[in-house]
């Protein structure tokens, strides 16, 4: 498990690049990544805490974990989970489900 301690460091943030298309009709919904990474506890409970509105909003999820990429790793750092809808930045470490549901209204 990768603790993270000092001061964090301000990194650009990015939007994904590759978002997965849906079909065009009623049963497609907006895309949302979450980066994250494994042992992360504020991930699993964002994950958990969107859940349910990924379901209603009939959103496909894509998590990514950051330490797959060295250039991943190096912007977001302990700065995560950060999720984004479509390639707007959604939310960063805790997820206001008010605000995301406005947000997940907006993109479908």
């Amino acid at each position: 498990m990768r603790l993270c301690t000092g001061t964090a460091t301000t990194v650009r943030d990015i939007a994904p690049k590759h978002i997965a298309k849906h079909p065009a009709g009623p049963e497609s919904g907006p895309d949302v990544t979450l980066y994250s990474r494994v042992g992360c506890h504020l991930c699993e409970e964002a994950k958990t805490a969107i859940a349910p509105l990924l379901r209603e909003f009939r959103a496909t999820l894509r998590e990514i974990d950051i330490e797959s990429d060295a250039t991943l790793t190096q912007r977001f750092g302990c700065d995560i989970p950060v999720i984004y809808i479509g390639r707007k930045k959604a939310a960063k470490h805790r997820v206001n489900l008010e605000q995301f549901r406005r947000q997940l209204q907006d993109a479908s």
